[in-house]
């Protein structure tokens, strides 16, 4: 069988699918909305402590390990601060 093949029943039959996306937030755009947060599935957006040069507490890429790149938080973010990557 093929690599990929078997790699598409895993995921078909309830195998670990690993992830696969990685996010970039732009720290001096982000107006802190925080509608990023609540809108990844995988909870992997916190707020952060540092202030950017527009005086808000920009959003910060919590676990990376954990995105899929669904690109829900880019989808939700209303100022276009988070770049996806798949």
């Amino acid at each position: 069988m093929e690599p990929a093949r078997a790699c598409r029943r895993n995921r078909m039959k309830g195998g670990r699918v690993t992830a696969t996306g990685r996010i970039e937030i732009d720290f001096e755009r982000c107006k802190a909305c925080e509608l990023c947060v609540p809108a990844c599935p995988k909870e992997c957006i916190g707020m952060g402590d540092a202030i950017n040069r527009q005086g808000y507490g920009a959003a910060v890429f919590e676990r990376p390990d954990d995105c899929t790149g669904c690109a829900i938080c880019a989808e939700t973010c209303p100022d276009a601060c988070i770049l996806v990557w798949r």
